[in-house]
């Protein structure tokens, strides 16, 4: 490659220097001023738009650009102050008017303004740091017009009384009102809130913190709710319609604060017409103006919630401690599911289903359920009642219904245990006496409390449906063996053969049987002993029922369907004419208190009085003697006579029922306590309380007392000791 020698290169100036005009800018501005002159004077429509933007174009091209912006600041200044004027002068209405007028012209002259001054808003004026033209106008407005002391003041107050009149019923100009809102808000945030929304908010605070004392010292809570809720609306609709849509949160707040918040408590609490009266009238419009007036305030769902949990708690423990609402269990748990009903369809209806509401209901009916002892026995009475008459004839989906109701009521108990102690004997009762309404009802029922508890729970229940089935089967073959000449006319007998452990079953003296009788079940007995080895048989006469065939006077014939019991005592009648209570007790065996319910029912109930008692009245006493009533009639063959028992337990039954209950949780908190220890090795006392609490809340409640108890029993039996240091401290021996 040769090397070659760099050349340089040099740029020089024009020989000769271009001279300009020295009076051609101040030539040139006069016509641009004279334009600017004639623009506002709506006298454009002679200019050529073109000749006056090479004008300003060559004016900055020659660094005459800072004549140019200063010349049109002064211009547009001259003719604002001009403007000022004329809407000062302007009187009463026609001031918004001339307002609106006169920002529509200068607006108008603005935009040709610009057009012409185009280039200069392109290149001078951000090199040059000035405020775009456009801006400018809004800026000189702003300053020359609106924070004119005479005007500033007029029309903040001008706005301000429109609104009031619009507030009072008058109607306004809202056209008018949206496009000088809308000026002050192009002329920038700070200015629409300063000359209007501030002063705007005050005097709303200061007429809503007015009217709503007018309302509630003149209406009840309803129509009060009502006229906040139209006032709200309006102030929303106001906003919409002509205000900035970043005041609505504003306008909302302060009518908010001054008519709901500032008298949420005494609204709630206002008397015969404040929330207790609307729960109790069921006036689900009012009550749900009131959820979504409160709900914009703070605290105010709270407000009702707690409201609503205390009339809730006090209406329950009314209705769950008086003593005539506790006469009829099947109408107290109605009550209940009445009273559960209404306060769901408050919340679905008025309250939004508000899952805070509903669990302040669900707490509220765990308290006062548990406040009555007798919760678990009543609910369990309900069943019975409805599971032996009270759904006959009811579709699939409404038995659904009633035993989801059920299951509610069942959740909220903390004694569940005791719920299925009597569930079982309510249970074996109708499926001893076949008065069940549908057996898919009742495994229905077993299902739900399956999936609710667990199969444990259930499992003796299930035991018990099997036990009925495999009867039946047995019966069959009892019969088969049997030869003819065996039962030709002696009784027919149906035996229920129920596991111990499944039933609720007590140890119990068979009663003395009929020798007819005694001949049919010993026969049964070999027959069951000989087809099942390593099986005992125990008579439960106390549930049992027959059906006898009774001739009175006058060869009136009848079929009574009795107890067992009653049975026995009947058929002691066809060898004596008259007996006494002391005879038939030493006849039967029966217990004293069976034997006086059987002889009311066969003697005191009128129509069913197939007995004579000697003397007359309700009561059984020791020396009372009986006889058949010949005169007994009745207009139907089959005559069933019920055994007199009060539904509900007595006070030495409940008092049995609840040891019962009592034993049985006994070997259930060791078993948790032992569970507990196990995993743990070493636990303080305090924490092996709230462990087996937790794990036996879904059955019941243990005492802590009871805890302490089988503590020191699993300590005594060397599960357990005591530490030697912190006698508080125990630990597990494996």
């Amino acid at each position: 490659m040769s090397s070659q020698k760099k050349r340089t290169f040099k740029i020089e100036a024009f020989k000769h220097r271009v001279e300009v005009d020295p009076k051609y800018a101040e030539k040139t501005w006069k016509v641009l001023e004279h334009a600017i002159h004639e623009i506002y004077n709506h006298n454009a429509s002679g200019l050529s738009f073109e000749e006056l933007y090479r004008n300003a174009y060559n004016m900055v091209l020659h660094k005459f650009g800072e004549k140019l912006y200063s010349g049109l600041v002064a211009t547009m200044t001259w003719h604002l102050k001009e403007m000022s004027k004329s809407i000062e002068s302007a009187q009463g209405g026609l001031f918004l008017e001339e307002l609106n007028r006169q920002w529509a012209d200068h607006n108008k002259a603005l935009q040709m303004i610009r057009d012409i001054l185009m280039y200069m808003d392109r290149t001078f004026v951000p090199s040059s740091h000035k405020t775009p033209v456009h801006e400018l106008g809004l800026n000189l407005w702003r300053d020359n017009i609106i924070h004119s002391s005479k005007i500033q003041t007029r029309l903040v107050s001008t706005l301000l009384e429109l609104i009031q009149k619009e507030r009072t019923g008058e109607v306004i100009n809202r056209g008018l009102m949206r496009n000088i809102t809308k000026m002050l808000m192009d002329l920038g945030s700070l200015v629409y809130q300063e000359n209007f929304e501030k002063p705007f908010l005050e005097v709303s605070a200061n007429f809503y913190s007015c009217e709503s004392q007018q309302f509630i010292e003149s209406c009840d809570c309803g129509e009060y709710l009502n006229k906040a809720e139209r006032r709200l609306n309006e102030e929303m609709e106001r906003v919409s319609q002509y205000l900035d849509a970043k005041t609505e949160p504003k306008i909302t707040h302060v009518v908010e604060t001054e008519m709901i918040a500032n008298h949420m408590q005494r609204l709630v609490y206002m008397e015969s017409s404040g929330l207790v009266s609307m729960l109790v009238d069921d006036k689900y419009d009012d009550l749900s103006r009131m959820y979504s007036l409160f709900r914009r305030v703070p605290d105010g769902l709270s407000t009702i919630r707690d409201v609503m949990t205390s009339h809730l708690r006090e209406t329950g423990k009314q209705l769950v401690t008086d003593p005539d609402k506790l006469r009829d269990p099947v109408d107290f748990v109605q009550r209940l599911l009445n009273e559960k009903d209404k306060h769901d369809r408050i919340i679905t209806a008025a309250f939004n289903n508000d899952k805070t509401f509903q669990n302040a209901l669900n707490s509220s009916f765990e308290y006062f359920i548990n406040l009555n002892s007798r919760s678990p026995e009543f609910i369990s009475l309900y069943v019975d009642d409805k599971l032996r008459k009270g759904l006959k004839g009811v579709s699939e989906e409404d038995v659904e219904i009633v035993l989801d109701k059920v299951m509610m009521l069942f959740r909220y108990l903390q004694e569940k245990d005791v719920f299925e102690k009597y569930y079982k004997q309510h249970l074996a009762k109708r499926l001893l006496s076949g008065k069940t309404v549908s057996d898919d009802a009742e495994r229905s029922l077993i299902v739900k409390l399956k999936t609710e508890c667990g199969y444990q729970f259930t499992s003796k229940l299930e035991g018990m449906f099997t036990d009925m089935k495999t009867s039946q089967d047995t019966m069959q073959g009892f019969y088969a063996s049997q030869s003819a000449s065996d039962g030709a006319d002696g009784p027919s007998l149906a035996v229920q053969v129920l596991t111990t452990g499944s039933w609720p079953t007590q140890p119990i003296a068979p009663c003395n049987l009929p020798p007819e009788i005694m001949g049919v079940c010993e026969r049964f007995r070999a027959f069951y002993l000989g087809t099942h080895t390593g099986r005992r048989l125990t008579w439960q006469t106390n549930m049992g029922t027959a059906d006898l065939k009774a001739t009175f006077a006058k060869n009136q014939k009848h079929e009574l369907n009795v107890s067992t019991y009653q049975m026995c005592i009947l058929m002691l009648f066809n060898s004596s004419d008259r007996l006494t209570y002391r005879e038939i007790e030493q006849a039967t065996d029966i217990p004293a208190s069976d034997l006086k319910r059987c002889l009311q029912s066969l003697a005191c109930v009128k129509g069913k009085n197939v007995l004579g008692k000697d003397p007359m009245g309700k009561d059984i006493a020791e020396d009372d003697a009986f006889a058949v009533n010949d005169k007994f009639s009745s207009k139907f063959f089959k005559v069933k006579i019920g055994t007199v028992a009060a539904q509900k337990e007595s006070e030495p039954e409940k008092q049995e029922t609840r040891q019962r209950v009592e034993e049985d949780r006994k070997p259930q908190i060791e078993a948790a306590i032992v569970r507990i220890m196990k995993s743990r090795r070493v636990l303080d006392h305090n924490n092996i309380v709230t462990e087996v609490t937790k794990q036996l809340q879904a059955r019941f409640l243990p005492n802590p007392v009871v805890i302490k108890k089988r503590i020191e029993s699993l300590i005594e039996r060397e599960f357990l000791e005591r530490d030697k240091v912190d006698r508080k401290l125990y630990r597990y021996l494996a």
